[in-house]
């Protein structure tokens, strides 16, 4: 349709409004209540503008018509909106001058473009609220509040937690907690994501930490990719004298988080960038004791060592730990630089930790272990089934786009031995026993096989080995599965029916599926279910696995794994062993090398040197008394990290290395979309960036690796690695991309599987219960799982160093039902001992309903009560994944 806007003839599409027109065609409209991400409410009536017969009408909430007249700025339209600025700022402080705000307030702005130095209505005399900053990471001064109900928009349509809401009425009007306790009070919903902030047009909300840093026109600002889980959210850093000061939203519609989502990790513990504890020299161990010394004598120490072990007991007795916390370039170079330069395949990473089974069972059962679709489709699926995963703490901004899906009507089934937030959103909410998922699954398909719900062309058309997974399933019915799984019979039935029943179903597992000595099951379990339903190769559907960490995904992709190389090319394949041997110019080792377990296993023995990169595998491996008597039975130890972490008191020497903000390079998120990581600050002292220190260990060791820039190792990557063969530095700073991407021209994949599997057809892997390694008995009576929380990550290096994040939530805690509480007279935060046939450890009490009676649960990031002290380093054997969620303890009350 045509419209004309002070006197010009625009185009416009039915259903837009007056200002999304404007914009369009870069006509200035003011507003103060709008945003593209959030519902109109045409609260602040600065983006009125005059139709036909003078009538003065808000741009925000005016649809357009064909033919309509509109003029935007009319001496009719600018006394309006002069006066609704004059309204405002009668009952808003005039304390520009020390206002956080200062520079970044839209209302500010329209002041001075207005010539409004005070309002024509008087000044507010006395404030009428108490400002209120009670919890660590967001302060809130009500009387700077306007009343336009985006922050609370935000909390509610956006992040979805329900902290906050209008309160009183007429002139008492504010916004306010529950309870009016505060953002941080008991009663609070709140997670602390930002975006009420970020959202805020003048200056009532600020962010706690970065006040009296500088204000916006201090700060030079540089976006990036954050460094925690692996939703890979799109940030931007605001620095002020080489110090990180304040992390703001960036909105691109091309990022996985579009609305400026971010978590309370990504907003909020950022100071461990300027921390003091970062390394800023190489240290060398000389008489039991950390000493300074120059690069060059590091570099040299180090390659004389693994030279003189590789010469003395072969490449075999050598071994590394890549990092998912570093860059794609950077797992790559360590991964080279283990096979070129050292000559063995015993490299890996915390995957073997987290998702190996995903891998292993994803690959065999569709031919490819990756997120089969893309974080956004959460808005296009009719159902959510998630196993084993608790997105709204450990992926927080997937976790909120699920939310607005399910306020929007779409379908949920959570199975998980806790009661997660999502429970309480569920259509059907189960609590499986621990280690009893391949029985629950199968249970599923036996009833959706049964009841003739399975999609037959899509079995016929597009897999194979149906026959197998049918004959399998029918020894469990539902009664037999409750008998295992503890789950009643009939919610298994509703359970199944609800996710065949869906036209787009997707699942959505993390850990608590993988982490078993039968995860590799779990996920082939699962891979069925999706196929039997066919649920896979389409939108808004598909097989998620949500990564841990921020480049584990790419830690995997660019082979720092034992049986790999990048691009999941195997290692004992001739074709792929002549093509590496000719691109890096090598005769490489032709077997499968050790897992990250494994390597520790021979730690002293087989193995005599390790050098890791970016890993703590103190408190991240299981059996952590197993772990410290390997690492002091090596020969020598080499860790590169940004700080002396638990794993580097062990070392020989240890390599000062750059931050994510302190260098370039590529992450690849868990939908597979691979983005930039550009520098903000300078390194502390003279850590540099982990792709430097492992070119200039290779030099001395005699491997030539030459590289002026991360971008020319994405180049080389792209060369050798299929799945990235399209991917370039220079085209991700204009649009990020998912793999496979196989040349320049190719847009990337959304979704895997279309049409046709990775391995062709899809294949159904029968699958059948096992029990965990270890089961509750007279001395060890309740089994203990372990995970991640809200506030912190991994193994807390960064967070733990965090002032804010670790104000909110300091000490260490196990998880204990309130009937064992009072069974044990345990009270909540009492002190109380934890043991396993492996180790104890003292921590403090949290009682509730979280978990079931005879279970606990323990998150594994503090050093001081290490939860993988007491874990089962008992091994799928077809992963080598470690058994983290199923640990018999008891419990016991200290005095």
């Amino acid at each position: 349709m045509k419209i004309t806007i002070n006197n010009q003839e625009y185009q416009a599409k039915s259903g837009q409004t007056v200002l999304e027109v404007a914009r369009e065609n870069e006509i200035k409209i003011p507003t103060l209540c709008y945003s593209e991400h959030l519902s109109i409410t045409g609260a602040c009536r600065l983006c009125i503008v005059e139709i036909e017969n003078g009538q003065l009408v808000p741009a925000c909430a005016t649809p357009v018509s064909e033919g309509m007249k509109i003029e935007t700025d009319s001496e009719e339209v600018y006394e309006a909106r002069k006066t609704v600025i004059d309204l405002l700022l009668s009952d808003h402080p005039l304390t520009c001058m020390t206002c956080e705000a200062n520079g970044d307030c839209k209302l500010q702005d329209l002041a001075y473009e207005y010539g409004l130095e005070e309002s024509s209505y008087g000044i507010k005399e006395a404030p009428r609220f108490e400002i209120q900053q009670e919890n660590p990471f967001i302060v809130f001064d009500p009387d700077k509040c306007i009343i336009c109900g985006k922050c609370v928009r935000a909390d509610q349509e956006l992040q979805c937690s329900m902290a906050i809401d209008f309160s009183e009425r007429g002139f008492k009007t504010k916004v306010a907690a529950a309870f009016d306790e505060g953002l941080g009070g008991d009663e609070s919903s709140c997670v602390f994501c930002g975006l009420c902030v970020e959202n805020c047009p003048t200056g009532a909300l600020k962010y706690k930490p970065a006040i009296r840093k500088g204000r916006d026109y201090d700060l030079r600002k540089e976006r990036t990719t954050c460094p925690y889980c692996g939703v890979g959210c799109q940030l931007e850093l605001q620095i002020k004298d080489n110090e990180v000061v304040k992390v703001a939203s960036i909105y691109d519609k091309d990022s996985p988080n579009p609305a400026g989502e971010a978590c309370v990790k990504g907003r909020f513990a950022y100071d461990y960038i300027n921390h003091p504890d970062r390394l800023r020299k190489p240290l060398i161990k000389k008489d039991g004791e950390f000493v300074e010394v120059s690069w060059e004598e590091a570099l040299n120490y180090t390659a004389e060592r693994l030279q003189e072990i590789k010469e003395k007991d072969g490449p075999q007795a050598l071994a590394g730990l890549s990092s998912a916390k570093c860059t794609n370039e950077e797992n790559y170079l360590m991964q080279k630089f283990m096979r070129a330069v050292i000559g063995t395949n015993s490299v890996d990473h915390c995957a073997r930790l987290c998702h190996a089974s995903t891998v292993a069972g994803l690959a065999r059962a569709f031919g490819s272990g990756a997120m089969t679709n893309s974080i956004a489709e959460t808005a296009d699926s009719d159902l959510f089934f998630i196993i084993g995963s608790n997105p709204t703490e450990n992926h927080p901004v997937i976790g909120s786009m699920m939310k607005r899906a399910l306020a929007k009507g779409t379908k949920l089934i959570v199975a998980d031995p806790r009661e997660i937030e999502l429970s309480s959103w569920a259509d059907v909410n189960i609590h499986q026993q621990p280690g009893s998922d391949v029985a629950l699954v199968n249970a599923m398909i036996n009833v959706i096989i049964n009841e003739g719900l399975h999609d037959k062309e899509f079995i016929k058309e597009r897999t194979i080995n149906f026959d197998l997974i049918a004959s399998t399933i029918e020894d469990y019915t539902p009664e037999t599965a409750e008998k295992i799984s503890g789950v009643p019979a009939e919610e298994i039935r509703k359970a199944a029916r609800l996710y065949a029943k869906a036209d787009r179903a997707a699942i959505y597992f993390a850990m608590g599926i993988t982490q078993h000595k039968t995860g590799t099951d779990n996920v082939l379990a699962l891979a069925n279910l999706a196929m039997v339903t066919g649920n896979v190769g389409k939108k808004g559907a598909g097989v998620n696995p949500l990564r841990g960490q921020n480049n584990v995904q790419g830690a995997c992709d660019l082979g720092a794994l034992p049986n790999v190389y990048p691009g999941y090319q195997k290692v004992e394949d001739p074709a792929m062993q002549e093509k590496f041997a000719e691109a890096w110019g090598i005769e490489p080792d032709t077997e499968n090398g050790l897992t990250v377990v494994e390597i520790f296993n021979e730690a002293g023995k087989d193995i005599k040197g390790i050098y890791i990169m970016g890993e703590n595998p103190v408190l991240s491996d299981p059996d952590q008394n197993h772990i410290k008597q390997a690492l002091e039975d090596l020969e020598f130890l080499v860790v590169q990290d940004i700080f002396m972490t638990e794993t580097a008191e062990y070392a020989d020497v240890v390599l000062p290395a750059a931050s994510f903000a302190e260098k370039s390079g590529t992450f690849t998120n868990t939908e597979r979309r691979i983005q930039l990581v550009n520098p903000a600050v300078e390194s502390p002292g003279e850590a540099k960036p982990d792709w430097q220190i492992i070119s200039m260990l290779a030099s001395k060791m005699g491997y030539a690796m030459d590289y002026a820039h991360p971008a020319e190792i994405m180049a080389e990557i792209a060369s050798l690695t299929p799945i990235y063969g399209g991917v370039y530095h220079g085209r991700l700073r204009e649009k990020t991309l998912q793999w496979p991407c196989p040349d320049r021209r190719h847009a990337g994949t959304k979704f895997l599987h279309e049409g046709e599997f990775a391995r062709g057809k899809g294949k159904f892997h029968p699958v059948t219960y096992l029990p965990p390694a270890e089961k509750v008995d007279a001395d060890y009576d309740y089994i203990m799982m372990t995970g991640r929380m809200l506030y912190h990550f991994h193994t807390g290096t960064m967070t733990r160093r965090s002032a804010a994040i670790n104000a909110q939530e300091a000490d260490a805690y196990v998880e204990i039902n309130c009937k064992d509480a009072k069974r044990l007279g345990i009270k909540e935060n009492d002190r109380v001992k934890v043991t396993s046939r492996r180790g104890e450890v003292e921590t403090y009490a949290r009682v509730g309903d979280r978990v079931q009676p005879g279970q606990m649960f323990m998150p594994f990031h503090y050093a001081e009560s290490p939860a993988n002290r007491l874990t089962n380093p008992v091994l799928d054997e077809k992963a080598k994944i470690p058994e983290l969620k199923v640990t018999a303890v008891k419990l016991e009350k200290i005095s």
